[in-house]
């Protein structure tokens, strides 16, 4: 189905809102769209369409981000820099995605989800294009942390527009489905760029990169559906304290938000440090060997559908729990000495992170009656604020103790995040949202 040329035109204004943010605060509110209390149904053509537009959403958002990680070494050729130095060009982009999360999601909150996202995406294509023609690497790292801005507009609103518009026994599924295209996006950009650059050079594969997350863009926007039940709401200051307050007074919320701290810095933690484990007496494989770990990406992407449509079934206080008791075995079996024990120990621990994602995730949603977007916000700033303190902190540990060193500072984090589980566990469900 066509998009009607009056709404293309106010995705079109909206996008300009999106990328002007930081001067405009007084745009009126969107009235072309009105509200339906309809939510999409499970196996209805509205919802294929949003379960492919919010799969191709996360998986260019996640190339583009991440593609730049397997050209590191180029980049320190091309530029004679450090791997710290080289690093600049990933974390520009990482740290200015978490640094303006809350805003794209306050934007979207007022002007649409739909705008914003589709915007946010076309713009981080764009840029990256750019970057491939960047003059010097002062120049690319600026054009990164540009992409990182516009790519926060995507993964601060996706929760909160499944939220608004999928109905509850659906739901898991759907934010499971968008979980599963960014993991496989973060998984098909590192492993993409890294052949380009290889073949190549790193300026083609950050232009193909480019190429194809524009197509993505194009792709999703012709795909996914109008939003039929956002409510615009004020930017005015008062309104958005009122926001925070209400979600960090609620009974479930914080505890979700430090969930998504703790679920992503071990997370990253693990997969930062795993290539000098295995690197390591007895196991001394290569760089090239120690790469492949990166393809159980794949048992991540089946976790976060499998483990979202189980939670729409059984209920997410009963599936998280258990979930991240998976994620704790699996931190483990790394502890052995035989090389198929860690491969499997990985594995779990990346199904366990994956499911526990798209549970957590999806449960803010459930929880968040007002400002969907800003909720969202929170836990994403949770999740990335977790890789950066304990992506770090665990490096500290393993300059001290080795991988056991690691592995026992992540078990203490994951048995957080379990008695998290296990008191989210007796939380009282919300009654059905109206």
């Amino acid at each position: 189905m066509k998009t009607p040329v009056p709404c293309r035109a106010l995705d079109r204004a909206a996008g300009r809102a999106y990328a002007a943010a930081s001067f405009t605060v007084a745009m009126p509110p969107m009235t072309a769209i009105p509200p339906d209390t309809a939510a999409i149904a499970l196996g209805t053509p509205a919802f294929r369409r949003v379960r492919t537009a919010l799969f191709l959403g996360g998986f260019a958002t996640f190339a583009l981000l991440y593609c730049v990680q397997p050209l590191m070494p180029l980049l320190s050729q091309t530029y004679r820099l450090s791997p710290a130095a080289a690093s600049l060009a990933l974390s520009a982009a990482t740290g200015a995605l978490s640094l303006t999360l809350i805003a794209a999601s306050v934007l979207s909150d007022r002007y649409g989800r739909r705008p914003v996202m589709v915007s946010a995406l076309t713009l981080a294509a764009l840029l990256a294009l750019l970057s491939a023609a960047a003059a010097d690497f002062a120049h690319l790292v600026l054009l990164r942390a540009l992409e990182g801005v516009a790519l926060a507009g995507l993964p601060a609103v996706a929760m909160a527009y499944l939220s608004e518009e999928i109905e509850p026994e659906g739901l898991g599924y759907a934010m499971g489905l968008y979980i599963s295209g960014s993991a496989l996006g973060g998984m098909s950009g590192r492993v993409f760029a890294a052949w380009v650059g290889e073949a190549f050079s790193w300026r083609v594969a950050l232009a193909a990169v480019g190429a194809i997350g524009l197509a993505l863009a194009f792709a999703f926007w012709r795909s996914l559906p109008l939003s039929r039940r956002f409510r615009p709401r004020s930017l005015h200051p008062r309104v958005l304290a009122e926001g925070m307050r209400g979600h960090l007074a609620d009974a479930g919320l914080p505890w979700l938000f430090a969930t998504a701290f703790l679920l992503m810095g071990c997370f990253v933690s693990l997969y930062n440090y795993l290539g000098y484990r295995l690197g390591a007496p007895p196991f001394n494989l290569g760089p090239g060997a120690t790469g492949m770990i990166f393809m159980l990406y794949l048992v991540g992407s089946a976790a976060s559908t499998w483990a979202g449509r189980l939670a729409d079934r059984l209920g997410r206080r009963r599936v998280l729990w258990w979930i991240t008791t998976l994620m704790l075995v699996g931190l483990l079996l790394t502890l052995s000495s035989q090389l198929a024990a860690v491969v499997l120990g990985v594995a779990l621990f990346t199904f366990g992170f994956f499911g526990s994602h798209a549970v957590a995730s999806g449960w803010v949603g459930r929880r968040a009656r007002q400002a969907r977007g800003l909720a969202s916000a929170l836990y994403l700033f949770a999740y990335y604020a977790g890789s950066s303190v304990l992506g770090t902190a665990s490096g500290l540990v393993w300059s001290v103790g080795g991988w056991g060193a690691v592995v026992g500072v992540l078990a203490l984090g994951l048995l957080a995040c379990l008695a998290i589980a296990l008191r989210l566990r007796r939380l009282e469900p919300l009654p059905p949202a109206p």
